[in-house]
């Protein structure tokens, strides 16, 4: 079926959608699903967009989706196959009665050459609702008689040489078949006029299928074509086997699997003939090594090969095509550190708005992502650590830092918000540590992307020695500057991304080897202007396969281990419910909680009801732990912007809802559950003194806060177990392009404490 979702009618679209706007068994699910084919990914900005179509009157998430899949000629197939992924029976039965009320053409004429004075059938037939009505055409006159499947020109002249369609209706509704070709020719003496001039057996194949070389979730299309009289039939066979459900002239197969490999051909005929097509033979990886053919190969002389053969054995491996390769992740995760308020150093503006930008993009491509905002060395260690637990044999591991930064002898160090004045190596983390840990866990790729200076630190003169890594050829390393460099970020007042992030979420989603996309980056940076002769991405990699971080995920060896990472990283993304809130003088208060990263969260408190007698009403958060950081200046705010979240900026309530947003940062530090006091301040009509009642509110421990990372880790730990009752990861828009100036490095500070603050006024060009 290859009709698209927008061949629909408007009101079977409206009504499909009425069906999908529901949260349990959705949109949501069924966004989720047709993911799996990287057409119809959508980035947590678009779904945040849908999601607040609810906001109108009018709105529906589901049918702006659906009006998406449309633009992208999503096919009806596809559609049924997600509600069914997702097990949505009653909008699935609603799809499949639609559907079968269209026409669908199952076989199309053929074009033909007959004999002048013989006969010629052309057939056409389609399903659809019952009463289809036929309609046959020569080039543009109607043929009078021409009202059934089939059309039957006897005996044949010159006249009835051109081409013919068919035309077939319901209604309104309607679809042409493809043109035929009928050709005459005088016949031969001898010769009966019931088979074709020349030819021995009165039917022949003008188009024979091609072998192909495919990759598992490639389309597989074969085709074969004849001219004869009657009509030719077609039936496929697969390795000897007939495939009942392909009768047509041409075999497509979607998404296809290694168990579609072998030997396909096709048998035509008709009622006096039978030929047999060319076998085509088609591959499909990934192909395992141990089914590939090793050829000894040996080019040194024969008394020393003889004497090394035995401890050197010379192979070569005979690969297949390299586009019969694909790489699987058994998971993919990320760790996203963004230090920005140091204690002892400068701050920085730059990484909320880089770790938030890569947060988004990886969830896109299906990476479980923690996102921290500044953390102290016990912190960082502990959040290093419980990354590491995430880890497994063949999962895909990205370590995201944005921050201040140093390198000595080799080693790259990430400098924590706690660390002193003149700090070394003591008070920071070795990235090449790091990367030895990983290697532990037997991952498939392990990619680094650090976004700091890489100055040379003269306070610190120990040579660090990690352990020797192993030979893995899985590493690939993307450092944000040259060797011995600075890093630059945005001498801007609001929220912009660096030089480094800006230009690599326009190429991370790219369907390339992770160094492919990693050179093309530094080639946009290269070619601007202001970042020319002062920033150059490095790229150090030993990456020898063809993998991608949009590589799928394949979970069927490893379900327990998926299941306990998938454990762990929910532990730290639930979000306390919502709770709504009776105040003794009748008005209702709800709670509402949203995540702005992994260890930043915004409470918002809304009106939902109050008395006719209450003139006027407001609800503040106050009585807050402290353990967790607020800004009393600006908790309690009528605008999340006013609040400080100048990133997490959907459409705010209308002004009716009396809504106030609080931010919360540094909840890794909560060491008990977070318990605050809502107040809320009324008056009555008759009454000019303001009142005031309060509520206690606990919700519990959110986010990061669970893994407890301000504690001190042990050595080796395993993952352990938790109840999680609620899941809510944070979706939010994107960032508006940035007009700005270069501003200070993510390094030390110059002479005693690393490399000046450098500016220049040149305005950036974004690539």
């Amino acid at each position: 079926m290859d009709q698209s979702v927008g061949t629909l009618r408007e009101d079977a679209l409206r009504r499909l959608a009425t069906m999908l706007d529901n949260s349990t068994c959705g949109w949501r699910q069924l966004a989720h699903v047709m993911s799996e084919d990287p057409k119809f990914r959508y980035s947590e900005s678009e779904m945040t967009n849908y999601s607040l179509q609810v906001l109108s009157a009018v709105g529906s998430p589901s049918r702006t989706l659906l009006a998406r899949l449309a633009d992208q000629s999503c096919t009806l197939n596809f559609l049924l196959w997600g509600l069914k992924k997702i097990d949505h029976q009653e909008a699935l039965q609603y799809l499949s009665y639609i559907v079968s009320g269209q026409i669908q053409i199952t076989q199309q004429p053929q074009s033909q050459q007959a004999q002048i004075g013989g006969k010629v059938m052309l057939s056409c037939k389609a399903s659809g609702p019952s009463g289809l009505c036929y309609q046959w055409f020569q080039g543009k006159k109607e043929i009078v008689d021409g009202t059934s499947p089939e059309l039957v020109i006897s005996p044949v002249n010159s006249s009835n040489q051109g081409y013919y369609i068919c035309r077939v209706s319901h209604g309104d509704s309607c679809m042409f078949s493809q043109w035929a070709h009928v050709r005459c020719a005088e016949s031969s003496p001898g010769c009966p006029s019931s088979i074709f001039q020349g030819s021995v057996s009165g039917l022949s194949i003008t188009v024979q299928p091609h072998s192909q070389v495919l990759t598992e979730g490639d389309t597989l299309f074969l085709e074969c074509r004849a001219v004869a009289n009657p009509p030719a039939q077609y039936e496929w066979y697969h390795n000897s086997e007939p495939v009942p459900q392909h009768k047509t002239h041409s075999v497509k197969i979607p998404c296809v699997t290694t168990a579609q490999r072998g030997q396909y051909k096709c048998k035509v005929f008709n009622m006096y003939h039978e030929v047999w097509s060319e076998a085509a033979v088609v591959t499909i990886g990934p192909i395992s090594i141990t089914d590939a053919a090793w050829v000894e190969v040996d080019t040194r002389s024969p008394d020393k090969s003889s004497r090394e053969s035995e401890m050197f054995p010379a192979q070569k491996w005979k690969s297949p095509c390299p586009s019969a390769r694909k790489f699987y992740a058994t998971d993919k995760v990320a760790l996203l550190i963004g230090n920005m308020n140091y204690m002892h150093h400068g701050q920085l503006r730059a990484p909320i708005a880089d770790v938030h930008e890569l947060t988004n993009l990886l969830r896109q491509m299906d990476f479980k992502v923690v996102s921290l905002l500044d953390l102290n060395w016990q912190e960082m260690h502990s959040a290093v650590t419980e990354f590491l637990l995430l880890l497994d044999k063949g999962v895909y591991g990205l370590l995201y830092f944005a921050g201040h930064g140093y390198e000595n002898f080799g080693n790259s160090f990430m400098v924590p918000i706690d660390a002193p004045a003149s700090y070394t190596s003591e008070h920071c983390l070795c990235v090449q540590n790091i990367l030895t840990r990983m290697q532990e866990r037997e991952t498939g790729l392990n990619v680094f992307l650090l976004d700091m200076c890489r100055k040379r630190n003269p306070h610190d003169d120990v040579l660090v020695q990690p352990a020797l890594l192993k030979v893995t050829a899985n590493i690939v390393f993307g450092y944000a500057t040259c060797a011995d460099a600075e890093a630059y970020e945005v001498k801007k007042e609001d929220v912009s991304n660096g030089i480094f992030i800006n230009f690599l979420k326009q190429r991370v989603c790219e369907d390339e080897k992770v160094t492919v996309m990693l050179d093309r980056v530094g080639e946009d940076m290269g070619r601007c202007r202001i970042t020319h002769g002062r920033q150059a991405l490095e790229l150090r990699s030993n990456l020898s396969e063809r993998r991608c971080l949009t590589d799928l995920i394949q979970t069927a060896q490893c379900s327990a281990s998926y299941s306990a990472r998938n454990l762990q990283w929910t532990v730290a993304h639930v979000l306390p419910k919502s709770q709504t809130l009776q105040f003794d003088c009748g008005v209702v208060v709800q709670l509402g909680f949203a995540a702005e990263f992994s260890n930043v969260m915004v409470i918002y408190t809304r009106i939902l009801e109050k008395p006719s007698n209450v003139v006027s009403c407001s609800a503040q958060l106050t009585d807050f732990p402290v353990d967790v950081e607020i800004d009393l200046k600006k908790s309690n705010q009528e605008t999340l912007l006013d609040a400080g979240c100048l990133l997490l900026i959907p459409e705010t309530p209308p002004a009716e809802a009396h809504s106030r947003y609080t931010r919360i940062f540094g909840l890794q530090r909560l060491k008990k559950e977070l318990v605050f006091t809502v107040c809320l301040y009324y008056t009555y009509s008759n009454l000019d003194e303001e009142i005031l009642e309060k509520l206690s509110v606990t919700a519990g421990k959110p986010l990061v806060s669970k893994l407890n990372l301000c504690e001190p880790r042990p050595s080796s730990s395993c993952i352990e177990s938790f109840n999680v009752t609620e899941c809510s990861l944070y979706t939010s828009g994107g960032l508006d392009a940035w007009s700005f100036h270069l501003q200070s490095d993510r390094g030390g500070e110059s002479s005693a404490r690393g490399p000046q603050e450098t500016e220049c006024d040149d305005m950036f060009d974004a690539p």
